[in-house]
């Protein structure tokens, strides 16, 4: 099958592509307010786009990690530099309903024409299933160590 070139592709293709991906697609404006939550982002984190678009980001980052979340957030719009670029991370995050997640996410900035940072994406996944079982072997294997 021959692709067309990425700048012939429609803008509503890519809507149907961000919205119909599995994977939680959300992006942020310079104040951290959400802008884009797709149909991922509802299934993983329970709240539904019209309960997201428009708040802060506090809304999935658990209430003990803000104060860092946020300074580092800053810092990206500020500098134009994020920490953990091209690295998938997994985090701690919060669903709608208060249980606690983890999630692999990877991060990035959105530049304008003229390269400044107009806000932050990120893409992820959960991984809170695989996350505790990790955590589980890890005990299991530290008790039978010990």
């Amino acid at each position: 099958m021959h692709w067309p070139p990425p700048y012939s592709l429609s803008a509503s293709l890519h809507r149907a592509i961000v919205e119909q991906a599995q994977d939680a697609i959300i992006f942020a404006d310079r104040e951290g307010v959400i802008r884009l939550w797709n149909r991922g982002a509802e299934i993983i984190f329970g709240f539904a786009a019209a309960e997201a678009i428009g708040h802060d980001l506090d809304l999935i980052v658990p209430e003990k990690l803000r104060r860092a979340h946020n300074e580092g957030y800053r810092h990206a719009m500020e500098t134009g530099q994020v920490r953990h670029d091209g690295r998938v991370l997994t985090t701690r995050s919060q669903h709608k309903y208060g249980s606690r997640l983890y999630v692999d996410l990877s991060f990035g900035l959105l530049k304008d024409e003229a390269g400044h940072v107009t806000g932050a994406f990120a893409i992820g996944r959960d991984a809170t299933v695989r996350y505790l079982e990790e955590v589980a072997r890890r005990t299991a294997a530290e008790s039978h160590a010990g």
